[in-house]
This record gives C-alpha cells, sequence and structure tokens, in this order.
C-alpha cells in the first residue's frame, strides 16, 4: 500500500514537471517571438526610411549605420529565434528574413546608382507592402505555435 502511494506521488510529481517543462518552453518561444518580432518591425521601419532619404538624395554615413545597426540587431535576434522556433515558424522566420534582404539589397542597389531592372523607388516601395503581408502571416504562425490562434476557444499551447 505504501509502495502504491509512492507510485503515485511520483506520478504526479513527475506529471507536474511535464507540465512546467511546457509552460517553460512555452515562455521561451513566446519571449523570443516577441523579440524576433519587434527586431523585424524595426529593421523594416529602418529600411523603409532609409529608401526614402536615398530618394531624397540625402544619405550620410549615420543614415547607413541606423540601417546596419537594425540589420545587425535583426540578424543576432533571429540567429537566437532559430534555436527556440517551432518548425512552421522557423518556415516563417527564414522566408521575412529572405524578403528582407532582397529588400535590403535592392535598396543598396538603388543607392549605388545601379539599380534593379525593376528597383526603382516606387517599385521598392510596393516591396514594403508584400513584407508587411508576409510579417502579418508571420506573426500569427507566431501565435498559434504558442496557442494564441485567431480562435477564442482554442485550446492552450500549455494544456497536456
Amino acid at each position: 500500500m505504501q509502495s502504491d502511494q509512492f507510485e503515485r506521488q511520483q506520478q504526479a510529481a513527475e506529471a507536474q514537471w511535464h507540465r512546467e517543462q511546457r509552460v517553460a518552453e512555452l515562455n521561451r518561444r513566446r519571449d523570443g517571438y516577441m523579440q524576433v518580432n519587434a527586431s523585424f518591425r524595426r529593421y523594416r521601419t529602418h529600411l523603409m526610411n532609409f529608401l526614402w532619404t536615398v530618394h531624397k538624395g540625402a544619405v550620410t554615413p549615420d543614415a547607413r549605420e541606423v540601417v546596419e545597426d537594425a540589420r545587425r540587431d535583426h540578424h543576432s535576434v533571429f540567429a537566437e529565434a532559430q534555436m527556440i522556433a517551432s518548425a512552421a515558424v522557423l518556415i516563417e522566420l527564414d522566408g521575412m528574413t529572405t524578403a528582407l534582404s532582397e529588400v535590403y539589397r535592392r535598396i543598396m542597389c538603388l543607392e549605388e546608382g545601379n539599380p534593379d531592372q525593376d528597383g526603382s523607388f516606387n517599385e521598392i516601395r510596393t516591396d514594403f507592402v508584400r513584407l508587411w503581408e508576409r510579417w502579418e502571416r508571420m506573426r500569427a504562425v507566431m501565435r498559434a505555435d504558442i496557442g494564441l490562434g485567431s480562435d477564442a476557444g482554442a485550446p492552450s499551447a500549455i494544456e497536456p
């Protein structure tokens, strides 16, 4: 009888440990997703501002450094997110990073006076609309991954 009680206590303790691990993992992903989301937004905003600076012909070393700082921050936060993201979120992160890198490249080519054939200011500006749409998809996948999908009655990611 005492061994049965001990076994039940062990099982309860193990179940509690597993719940705590799921909650801790969910918190790590949530925090990482918040950081990468903020980093993507910051980088996108600085790229957009830099595009306008290029368009006005007012590029300075300081303006370029702001973009490069945002880019470095994005790469650092993205690297951290790669270690905690689910497979579905990682696909979105990779796609968003690729899209941002392409917009960065197109803006730099325009700034250097060697734009892509479809790399005018207005054409690059439309890239930001696509980035926003992609960001909304990425954010939705992140939210779903941590149990915050669009359905109010959706089960929590920390339920057993």
